[in-house]
């Protein structure tokens, strides 16, 4: 088992930018890949992004150009930045690791990300 802890979450504006952060309680390499989801009020948890230990990053395509997930091997962590923040961003956002590309076998608690004036 794994624990995987979010941070960063917040009430931010339109147009504005939060960092959302998720520790793991071992080796990141423990996993295929790690990534953010979301689940907004009513609608069903959505994939943001995920991050392999090797290949290639995916976007969900109302998030590309806008978040950038990342990945410290060294401090076990993984991080979303988000800029460019719309209100359909709001959401409660979840770290997951992937056990291969369709699999999670772990998720955190979630943050919550509101965006509006």
């Amino acid at each position: 088992q794994v624990q995987l802890v979010e941070s960063g979450g917040g009430l931010v504006q339109p147009g504005g930018s939060l960092r959302l952060s998720c520790a793991l309680s071992r080796s990141i390499f423990s996993f295929y890949a790690m990534g953010w989801y979301r689940q907004a009020p009513g609608k069903q948890r959505e994939l943001v992004a995920t991050i392999p230990g090797r290949g290639i990053i995916k976007y969900a395509d109302s998030v590309k150009g806008r978040f950038t997930i990342s990945r410290d091997n060294a401090k076990n962590t993984v991080s979303l930045q988000m800029n460019s923040l719309k209100p359909e961003d709001t959401a409660v956002y979840y770290c997951a690791a992937h056990r291969d590309a369709a699999t999670v076998v772990s998720w955190g608690q979630g943050t919550q990300v509101t965006v509006s004036s």
